[in-house]
């Protein structure tokens, strides 16, 4: 797993980060975990299968659209290029 190492941080903000992590009941380095997670992953953002759900619901697709879909695809696997 990758790590890393922040340096230059000013000695407050490591006392409060040591005091934040002490409320939460974690270490110092589990609370800057979770400060990193809900900063690069919020928990609102839009996932791209609930957002393509969103979609195929408010064009009124069905599961029996889906089925039909699904039998009439070309299952052959495509042939490979050739380049001779």
């Amino acid at each position: 797993m990758p790590a890393v190492t922040v340096r230059n941080l000013p000695e407050e903000t490591h006392r409060a980060l040591r005091v934040r992590a002490a409320l939460h009941g974690r270490s110092t380095e589990a609370e800057i975990r979770d400060i990193l997670e809900k900063a690069v992953r919020p928990d609102g953002r839009v996932k791209l299968g609930s957002a393509l759900a969103d979609i195929a619901r408010r064009a009124g697709l069905t599961n029996e659209d889906v089925e039909a879909l699904e039998q009439a695809r070309d299952t052959v696997p495509a042939e490979p290029l050739g380049f001779e």
